[in-house]
């Protein structure tokens, strides 16, 4: 007569089995979509959450009334957008200094302009910062003493900003200075060269792509002579990627116009999507 096996040996085995055939087809997975990336230059999926969260509604008010771009959005990316500025806003620490207030606005209006530079990327939220800093206005900094507008700083993990300064990028929104999308822009430049998931390699692709073609001497004597990209443009690598940035929201249409290949290559460098 056979034994019959017992019941937790059972269930064990049939648990260790489950859990091979999960790690094998998330590797799978994760094969398939590097090369889809590979291939195609983006994301296999962008959205994809199980629940979407919402704001409460006096941020929502903020979101719709103070946020221009939100409102150009189709109904289903809305709820997208949204739910990315809720999980943005319960994942990093909000911190004012010098008096500031760090209100709803404050907190909003910056959780908007991450969003609205990362959204078409799948992975968001990075470990790479875990705080915001704000002053009322330009700040001392006793490092290299002058005053700042603004900063990324890795070693902190913070992004620092003067809410004047903030706020004027969001009013005047076609003169392609908008420190919001500047900082974060280095953000992005900084996760890119040290991550592995497949938006940040997308990002570094690119991103090392419009550095070889920019820096050419031909390309380079053409940007300068055009002048449309401001003089700091041209400081280092990583603060022509954050001005072309400014540029590719704030004046997309006259880029496009006067760089249709950069401006390709920053739209495929973040996955963005013209239409709303």
């Amino acid at each position: 007569m056979e034994e019959e096996i017992p019941l937790f040996i059972l269930l064990v085995a049939i648990l260790m089995v489950a859990i091979v055939l999960i790690l094998f087809f998330a590797t799978i997975i994760t094969f398939l979509e590097f090369a889809y990336g590979r291939i195609f230059h983006k994301p296999f999926f962008v959205h994809y959450y199980r629940s979407h969260k919402t704001l409460p509604a006096r941020q929502f008010e903020i979101l719709f009334n103070d946020f221009p771009y939100y409102r150009k959005l189709k109904p289903q990316r809305r709820i997208y957008f949204e739910h990315r500025v809720a999980r943005f806003l319960e994942t990093y620490q909000f911190i004012g200094k010098d008096g500031f207030d760090v209100d709803n606005r404050a907190k909003v209006l910056i959780a908007s302009t991450y969003v609205q530079l990362t959204f078409g990327m799948r992975s968001y939220l990075y470990p790479v910062f875990d705080k915001i800093i704000i002053y009322p206005s330009s700040y001392y900094s006793t490092i290299n003493e002058v005053y700042h507008k603004g900063e990324f700083n890795p070693m902190m993990k913070a992004v620092v900003f003067s809410w004047e300064d903030f706020q004027q990028g969001l009013i005047y929104n076609n003169d392609n200075l908008n420190l919001g999308l500047h900082e974060f822009a280095h953000v992005l430049n900084f996760q890119g060269l040290r991550s592995e998931d497949a938006s940040s390699l997308i990002f570094a692709r690119f991103f090392n792509r419009i550095r070889q073609e920019c820096n050419h001497e031909p390309n380079r004597e053409k940007l300068i002579a055009s002048g449309y990209f401001r003089d700091y443009a041209y400081t280092n690598d990583f603060e022509f990627l954050a001005v072309i940035l400014e540029h590719f929201f704030e004046t997309p249409k006259e880029f496009k116009a006067e760089f249709p290949e950069l401006y390709h290559l920053v739209k495929r460098m973040i996955n963005y999507k013209e239409t709303a």
